[in-house]
């Protein structure tokens, strides 16, 4: 699909080709985008020591991307007065570059269960224009579609951003998801299966696709700018309807061998006498920590009157000091540690980053949750495991999203 649209990338396709060899040429960009990724500015020397290419290759490469608006030079500070002057070296300074945030943009779209969220980025990630559309229950695919792709054309027209500088749209999909094919195989939340959903995206916004399962693009949102940035391994936890996890090792998505790597909600707790699970399996994980399973035992407590939903009155009530409340998260919260303990004795995550619900609630789920996973790993890993909760709260999904678009149509663009 990144190919088909390759005139969109706004220039950066012609710095892929030519007669020095396009896959080296496109190897060569992709590491010098991805140094401004982490790097708020970076000298021409230190793009050099970063990427190992040479000078002569850094600075064709950094033409380049200037002239296409993409890096720009960043004057040198003045001299305050009284402050010593800097040492220099040989020769003219070196002046450092920078990404330029609105040079490119990316729209970002998070299909949940029961909402859409859309939300039209820089090259950064952060959110230009947001908005959300709720999907009606027992929606088809085909019209669910329609109004997402009605309401991202919405976005992009109010952003007023020229349509040449999006790069492309990142779709953050439920359930099992086949990026190379553009498939949605199953979306059990949906009642999805075998949904062309970057075929029927793409022809109708006339952009480029990438698609992923929705929570391993929050864990990419984590590992370019979030709490893993600097992390060799990172595991996203993700718990709202569903339970799941995005699992990152270098900086690189694993989906394992048929992409169902980190359905960790479908890990049997309750072998026996547990509640059916949406899969068809009894006792599972998700079956106990979801917002839904929370919500049908908090119905049975005489919790305090108050707003919101059900769940919204236990946390309320759990945060005033209520016992029976205090008492079924603490449960609930210690069942979540077995999951996380699970995860860290075969996956062995250098940091958790707990989004959803989770997030939330992590107040009151935390220091149960965080205990029974000490317990529970094998030989201490659990004492190495850093525990942080999501940067992006609410919008990690959709920024996530967004990341999937920014890493298959600019930061690691393809040479063909």
């Amino acid at each position: 699909m990144a190919r088909r649209w390759g005139q969109r990338l706004g220039g950066l396709r012609g710095l892929l080709t030519g007669s020095t060899g396009s896959t080296i040429r496109a190897h060569n960009l992709r590491a010098v985008l991805f140094a401004f990724l982490r790097q708020e500015s970076v000298s021409r020397a230190q793009l050099a020591q970063i990427t190992g290419l040479s000078s002569t290759s850094i600075t064709n490469l950094v033409r380049g991307l200037i002239r296409q608006g993409v890096l720009a030079e960043v004057k040198p500070q003045r001299r305050r007065a009284g402050q010593p002057p800097v040492p220099r070296g040989v020769g003219r300074p070196q002046r450092a570059l920078r990404l330029v945030p609105d040079a490119r943009f990316a729209l970002g779209v998070h299909i949940d269960v029961d909402r859409v969220y859309l939300a039209l980025t820089d090259l950064y990630g952060r959110p230009r224009l947001t908005d959300t559309l709720t999907l009606t229950e027992g929606i088809s695919a085909a019209d669910a579609l329609q109004q997402i792709s009605e309401r991202a054309a919405q976005v992009i027209a109010a952003s007023a951003v020229p349509p040449g500088l999006i790069l492309g749209v990142g779709l953050g999909a439920s359930g099992l998801v086949e990026p190379e094919t553009g498939i949605n195989r199953i979306a059990p939340g949906l009642g999805w299966q075998d949904v062309p959903v970057v075929d029927t995206l793409s022809a109708r916004l006339r952009l480029p696709v990438a698609v992923e399962n929705n929570v391993r693009a929050m864990a990419l949102a984590e590992t370019f700018w979030g709490a893993g940035q600097n992390a060799s391994s990172l595991a996203f936890i993700y718990g709202r309807v569903g339970v799941g996890a995005g699992l990152a090792l270098d900086g690189k998505l694993y989906r394992g061998a048929n992409g169902g790597a980190g359905e960790i909600g479908h890990i049997t707790l309750i072998p026996t006498a547990g509640e059916r699970c949406r899969c068809g399996n009894t006792g599972c994980l998700e079956t106990l920590v979801s917002e839904a399973a929370i919500g049908r035992a908090a119905a049975h407590l005489d919790l305090p009157a108050g707003e919101g939903s059900v769940l919204e009155r236990l946390l309320q009530a759990a945060r005033g000091g209520h016992a029976d409340a205090v008492n079924l998260l603490d449960e609930r919260a210690r069942y979540l540690g077995i999951g996380l303990a699970t995860v860290v004795t075969v996956f062995n995550p250098e940091v958790i980053v707990l989004g959803g619900f989770f997030a939330r609630a992590w107040d009151l789920l935390g220091p149960a949750a965080t205990a029974t996973l000490r317990e529970r790993t094998f030989a201490g890993m659990g004492e190495r495991t850093r525990i942080e909760v999501t940067r992006f709260q609410e919008q990690a999904g959709v920024i996530g999203a967004a990341a999937l678009a920014l890493q298959a149509f600019f930061f690691e663009p393809s040479e063909t």
